[in-house]
């Protein structure tokens, strides 16, 4: 069973990150077994977890509908990310070994890779830039830090939104990332959460600018 509603909830999970299932719309439960190949319990298993991760929230009628993200819920996402994020960039700093560094490293220069062409790989970047925060959250030892702020780091409105990144916003998230490599390279935990915070806060002003661009389009 634990298989089974694993792979319902990679499934869907997937699904509503990458807006293949739209913000607001219902979910039934039948056609996401006959999506996931499962039966329907496992599926139920599954959005009980996503909606933990508040991808998914239910109405008074226990339905269930992929979570619609406002500009102000993601606002509220990034200040909490500022805040726990940047304490966990100093816990990384002062705990950090010389194996996560280098992965570190190895996944920044995929970043790079990912951006430097003339159309930029968008999941190849969220997906690298994903395994780099969570080896600076691996570095900082924290199971419970770890546990509050991976509901924020993947909403869907920021993978919407990152499509639509332009080149000066892919380099400056790569090249925050080099500063904060040399600051754990010096164990700096204040130098490396002071960066983390700019760059949460940052990349929250970049996310917004592209969603109310989003926005005045569909309007």
């Amino acid at each position: 069973m634990a298989k089974a509603s694993d792979l319902a909830y990679e499934t869907i999970r997937a699904m509503v990150l990458s807006g293949e299932l739209s913000p607001g719309e219902q979910l039934s439960e039948e056609a996401l077994a006959e999506r996931c190949g499962v039966s329907r319990t496992p599926v139920r298993d599954a959005l009980r977890r996503l909606e933990a991760e508040l991808l998914v929230r239910k109405n008074e009628s226990q339905r269930s509908f992929v979570a619609d993200w406002s500009l102000d819920d993601v606002s509220d996402a990034f200040e909490l990310r500022a805040m726990m994020e940047g304490y966990a960039a100093r816990r990384a700093a002062e705990r950090m070994d010389e194996a996560i560094l280098d992965q570190l490293f190895r996944e920044n220069t995929a970043i790079l890779e990912a951006t430097k062409g003339l159309k930029p790989d968008v999941a190849a970047f969220l997906e690298h830039n994903r395994k780099f925060h969570e080896l600076i959250l691996e570095a900082a030892n924290s199971r419970r830090l770890t546990q509050l702020l991976m509901a924020l780091i993947e909403q869907p409105v920021v993978w919407r939104t990152a499509q639509h990144y332009g080149r000066e916003a892919f380099n400056q998230s790569y090249g925050e990332h080099e500063d904060l490599l040399a600051a754990f390279a010096r164990r700096d935990g204040a130098w490396a959460e002071a960066i983390m915070v700019g760059h949460i806060r940052r990349a929250h002003h970049a996310y917004a600018d592209a969603h109310r661009s989003l926005s005045k389009n569909a309007a």
